[in-house]
């Protein structure tokens, strides 16, 4: 199996929000992990955690146990003002998990498919 740490933002808890087709979005990308045989660890940040407390669960969880890939979320990754936690949660992966990929989606539907082109890119380089 392939391990994947798939990382983002808990729909329910920001502000404003719906986060029902996010959330059927996240169920739909777990089941077509597992339908390509990767194993999906979910970590889902809550809105409210950006004083460091995302920060803190994060490298908590990429020092865990080893990720062959890692997914940062389009909510993390798509809105300017989170661009600092973007680039923060970038570095963290690499300095916590420096062997594992990264991929970027553009939702919970197309994880799968990214996860497996950055697993492919860093075959392809001879990486992992």
């Amino acid at each position: 199996m392939t391990d994947v740490l798939a990382i983002g933002f808990d729909p329910r808890t920001i502000p404003g929000f719906d986060p029902e087709p996010v959330l059927a979005g996240i169920e739909r990308s777990g089941k077509a992990m597992a339908e390509r045989g990767l194993t999906e660890d979910l970590l889902l940040i809550d809105f409210a955690e950006l004083d460091g407390r995302a920060q803190a669960r994060i490298v908590e969880r990429l020092r865990a146990r080893q990720y062959d890939c890692v997914v940062v979320g389009g909510g993390i990754r798509k809105p300017a003002e989170l661009l600092e936690l973007f680039q923060t949660v970038v570095n963290l992966v690499h300095w916590n998990q420096p062997r594992a990929a990264i991929a970027f989606n553009s939702g919970p539907d197309d994880s799968a498919d990214w996860v497996l082109k950055a697993l492919e890119q860093r075959a392809t380089h001879n990486i992992g």
